[in-house]
């Protein structure tokens, strides 16, 4: 007889990811942390709280980081975290505000609302750092853009400092 050993594993720390868009879905808003080096941009991010849903925690974050309200969201996907017993977990958000949004000063120290072609000429010139390839956060971005993405979003990279 084989007995095989069943391991529970508790994911202690849920994170979300979302990607923001104007309205007419032609702009994504992506924000910079103070902690990242200059000219690194993502999808906004944030930690859900004991008790709250993940499309609460993803009006919360939305809110707190920016101020937009969050019109409409569509779940993405997950995506496992390189962290013990984390996961990503990916959104899509419109919000009904988009000329409203600003930084928090806290968390985001700046934002910035693109369209495809200044998403790609700022990566192409590298006054813009997008997340590595591997992060949900990224494949969000690369999703928004469309099919030409992997191609035309050639550029730096960046994690952290």
């Amino acid at each position: 007889f084989f007995f095989k050993q069943k391991t529970a594993y508790e994911i202690r720390n849920c994170d979300w990811s979302s990607d923001v868009c104007s309205s007419d879905l032609d702009r994504i808003l992506l924000g910079r942390q103070k902690v990242w080096p200059a000219k690194r941009f993502s999808t906004f991010a944030g930690f859900v709280e004991p008790g709250e849903s993940f499309e609460n925690c993803v009006l919360r974050e939305v809110r707190e980081e920016c101020g937009g309200e969050v019109a409409s969201m569509n779940y993405l996907g997950s995506q496992p975290w390189p962290f013990p017993a984390s996961i990503m977990i990916a959104y899509e958000a419109e919000i009904s505000n988009p000329d409203d949004v600003k930084e928090d000063g806290e968390e985001i120290e700046e934002i910035v609302w693109l369209t495809r072609e200044e998403l790609k000429k700022n990566v192409a010139s590298g006054n813009l750092l997008l997340p590595p390839a591997i992060s949900v956060a990224r494949a969000m971005i690369n999703s928004w853009y469309g099919a030409d993405a992997l191609k035309e979003l050639q550029g730096g990279e960046s994690w952290r400092n």
